[in-house]
């Protein structure tokens, strides 16, 4: 998108905020996860963990985060989900089971595990250490397919939208001021 996601606004504020507001009434301790070039953009006021790079894609924020507090359990969003909302994040929290490796959103289209709109389990996190140690992939879509994950639906695919580009970014615009 030639910017970062996280900063686009949505909602009358950049979105990383947005999330992050959100986030807390759902959780106790909310961080941001950056790259160490980012800390420089960061308040004072916010926490958050500087990705360790000891790991390809998307797991490599989720993994620093477990090494950074191994005994917690992670709820994970990424920063372009503009039509996300308080209640869809109330869902995911009342229906976690701690017996799976995670509970993770799907589309009711796809039915494929979303792992940047999930809650991630510390016995999962320890397997996605072992599975990217296995250099099987780096993709946490393919570990959670592979995983024993409690999946859930929303009740409007929509509300997992994911704005990755320009034409995304407009559209949801669009939503969001509706």
């Amino acid at each position: 998108m030639g910017n970062d996601k996280g900063l686009l606004e949505y909602h009358g504020q950049p979105q990383r905020d947005y999330l992050y507001n959100m986030v807390n009434k759902v959780c106790d301790k909310v961080f941001f996860s950056i790259r160490a070039e980012q800390q420089a953009e960061m308040d004072s006021e916010s926490e958050y963990i500087v990705d360790r790079n000891e790991y390809r894609g998307p797991l490599n924020g989720i993994l620093s985060a477990h090494k950074a507090h191994p005994n917690a359990a992670w709820l994970v969003l990424a920063c372009d989900l503009p039509l996300l909302d308080t209640n869809a994040l109330q869902v995911l929290v009342n229906q976690r089971d701690l017996d799976k490796v995670a509970t993770a959103y799907a589309t009711n289209e796809s039915k494929l595990p979303e792992p940047l709109i999930s809650i991630w389990e510390p016995k999962g996190l320890e397997q996605a250490i072992a599975y990217m140690e296995q250099a099987q992939s780096s993709c946490p879509r393919k570990f959670l397919i592979n995983s024993d994950v409690k999946l859930i639906y929303p009740e409007r695919d929509e509300v997992l939208y994911n704005a990755n580009s320009l034409a995304e970014y407009q559209f949801a615009l669009t939503k969001v001021n509706k």
